[in-house]
């Protein structure tokens, strides 16, 4: 026993910790979108479906020493694609699909590995099952699934902290080749029981267990495919609709595990006149959060409610599954079909909804699908009940459902009622719209949306329209910035488009160019806002990821390079890197300024910046701007601005140092590299 359960835990732990490590090594490369991580779900879903898959078979079809043979080799051949470090060529920009390229990136680097892992749990459950009467083999279940969550909440407290990506790289890959020691040592030692054993195990579980039935099995697809969705859908919702950082990818992943933990290890915590009251309160705030008339919450508490939410929902569809779960002989084709659930989920949430939708409509999709399989759950049973009863006790809920469905889809026509455009890529959510009346407003304005972050805006009244506004007035740091340079023609750099606001500094004789990675935001900018058009200075505009491009072309001389790339609220953490900095100082003149937006409600980049600045050589300047005292109050915003240049240039520019604050070493903050990065550090 001691034995397979180091083997299982091992394997988990290192199955879920991968997860996290390859994430980050492989976001600066695909633009750093919350997207890289819906996908890379969804690779990991797919594969431990094929690890399912692969367990199920080899226990099914062959005999225990040719199982054992086959694994043995599959181990070997997994040892000879490590370390798990994802070649750089997968770096270089293409305009191929970010998705399909992410999960080929994954299959080459980690497939097989992961392969291998997935497939430990169901498999070695069926060894121990076949070879032991009296086993348990659903708790070796939950003992993976609890050191799964394990593997999860250590990376962000211990392994990031302390470990650049690549070391992280090696470490594992040192784990995995451990695992594949004591895997390959239980396979044989399970190989070598008594034939006469093994043949009676097998003749008793054939006379105490029958094959579960295909209702049986819609059901445990059901089950996991709705906990599945919610669970990828409600992480999209945190990480854009809420707050921008990167690790709550963690935190509902970590309550999924859980739920799982508890209901396979302790069924007896899932009581349904406790935990079905809770999924119907569930259910209803999850509606109502998507809901546009909801109250406001803060953050801290809004977090909570929300991962509490998503944990009753998992606790009743893995309670369920738990309660429907067959005898042992056939946990395999159990785990397979659970697997596929989750496959399911995955790959309605990861590849399907971004390339048909317009709007987030997975996550009130996923609700109505979770209350409809608990409703023909429930409905099944309810269906055994004598005469009328049956009818009055499935009419009620059936109209519950009814209503909840035709709620959650007023909520989806309300996503895209009123906007001028509504599209949605890899890279996430646009919407354009008016705010105001021009006739009537004087701050009427056109908004540019990502998620439900402001991205820019355009005055619609003809006197204001070609004035930079929100985070660009000409009292914040980039506005300051610009004035300082008047006079002369200016070779201006701007990573980010949004709507094209800083256009509107252009003076004839100027030369912006700007670095976009969203051909949407490109499109919007043209079609829908004038500052592109109006602005006298030439324009150009390089796709791509602004940092990957720098990298590419010599050195463009700039006297103002502009860092507001944003993905929703938050900044991708390779833009801010020491080695993104480097790539920035060669592309300025020696007497250049760098501006970084460092606006954000969550996070404090001060430190990252000066850190940065202070490494080069070069001085720091934080500008936080407030509008509420001057006239521009309906068109300006709070807004934060880092300036960096040379102790030389302020000399030239000295009202730059004037009302403002020059940054602060931090002598316990560990620099930013592309190797490196700790957003728990940066929390405010």
């Amino acid at each position: 026993m001691l034995l397979y359960a180091l083997t299982i835990s091992l394997s988990a732990f290192l199955l879920f910790a991968v997860q996290p490590i390859i994430a980050k090594m492989i976001l600066p490369w695909f633009g750093g979108s919350s997207a890289v991580w819906s996908t890379c779900m969804l690779f990991f879903q797919a594969v431990l479906l094929l690890g399912y898959v692969y367990a199920h078979w080899l226990h099914q079809k062959l005999t225990a020493r040719i199982q054992a043979v086959v694994h043995g080799a599959l181990l070997a051949a997994g040892l000879a694609t490590l370390p798990i470090l994802p070649n750089e060529a997968w770096r270089t920009p293409s305009s191929s699909p970010p998705s399909l390229r992410i999960l080929a990136l994954l299959a080459v680097t980690v497939g097989l590995p992961y392969l291998l892992l997935s497939s430990t749990s169901p498999l070695l459950q069926a060894w121990y099952a076949r070879n032991r009467q009296d086993g348990i083999p659903y708790r070796l279940f939950a003992l993976s699934n609890f050191f799964s969550m394990l593997a999860l909440l250590s990376y962000p407290l211990l392994v990031e902290p302390n470990l650049s990506v690549h070391n992280q790289g090696i470490v594992w890959s040192w784990g995995f080749a451990a695992f594949a020691v004591c895997c390959g040592v239980t396979a044989w030692r399970a190989a070598n029981q008594p034939a006469a054993n093994l043949e009676r195990n097998l003749a008793s579980a054939q006379v105490e267990s029958s094959a579960p039935t295909w209702s049986s099995r819609l059901l445990w697809l059901g089950l996991a495919a709705s906990a599945s969705i919610l669970l990828l859908a409600l992480t999209n919702h945190l990480t854009q609709d809420v707050a921008a950082i990167p690790f709550l990818w963690i935190l509902p992943l970590s309550v999924y595990l859980l739920s799982f933990i508890i209901c396979f290890e302790s069924p007896r915590f899932y009581n349904r006149a406790i935990f079905l009251p809770l999924v119907i309160a569930s259910l209803g705030f999850l509606a109502y959060r998507l809901w546009s008339g909801h109250a406001q919450m803060p953050i801290r508490p809004l977090i909570g409610l929300l991962s509490f939410a998503l944990f009753i929902c998992c606790m009743v569809c893995h309670g369920e599954l738990a309660r429907l779960k067959p005898h042992p002989r056939h946990l395999t084709g159990f785990y397979v079909t659970v697997s596929l659930g989750g496959a399911v989920g995955g790959l309605f949430v990861g590849l399907v909804a971004p390339n048909i939708f317009h709007a987030y409509y997975e996550f009130p999709i996923g609700l109505m699908i979770c209350a409809a399989v608990l409703f023909l759950l429930f409905a099944r049973e309810f269906w055994r009940l004598p005469g009328r009863v049956r009818y009055a006790a499935i009419a009620a809920p059936l109209a519950a459902l009814c209503w909840y469905v035709w709620f959650l889809a007023g909520i989806m026509n309300f996503m895209v009622d009123g906007y001028r455009v509504v599209a949605r890529n890899f890279y996430g959510q646009l919407r354009v719209y008016d705010n105001g009346d021009p006739s009537e407003d004087p701050d009427a304005v056109r908004e540019l949306v990502h998620g439900t972050i402001n991205h820019g805006e355009q005055a619609l009244r003809p006197e204001y329209r070609r004035s930079p506004i929100t985070y660009f007035c000409p009292d914040s740091g980039i506005g300051r910035a610009m004035r300082s340079l008047e006079g002369v023609p200016r070779r201006i750099g701007i990573l980010g488009l949004g709507c094209g606001t800083l256009a509107a500094y252009g003076r004839s004789g100027d030369t912006l160019r700007i670095y976009e990675i969203n051909p949407l935001v490109l499109q919007i900018a043209h079609s829908q806002f004038t500052y592109l058009s109006d602005t006298p200075a030439n324009v150009e505009v390089t796709m791509g990821d602004g940092r990957l491009q720098l990298d590419r072309e010599r050195t463009q001389q700039f006297d103002l390079l502009v860092m507001d790339a944003f993905s929703g609220d938050s900044v991708p953490v390779h833009l801010i890197t020491r080695e993104a900095f480097r790539t920035y100082f060669r592309h300025l003149k020696p007497d250049g300024i760098l501006a970084v937006n460092i606006t954000n409600a969550f996070l404090n980049l001060e430190p990252v910046v000066e850190r940065a600045a202070t490494d080069f050589g070069k001085v720091s300047f934080a500008y936080h701007y407030d509008p509420s005292s001057t006239e521009n109050e309906g068109l300006c915003f709070s807004c934060s601005w880092a300036l960096i240049m040379a102790p030389a240039t302020v000399g030239s520019h000295p009202e730059l140092a004037q009302h403002t604050r020059r940054l602060a070493p931090h002598p316990h903050f560990r620099e930013w590299t592309d190797d490196f990065s700790n957003m728990y550090s940066i929390l405010k």
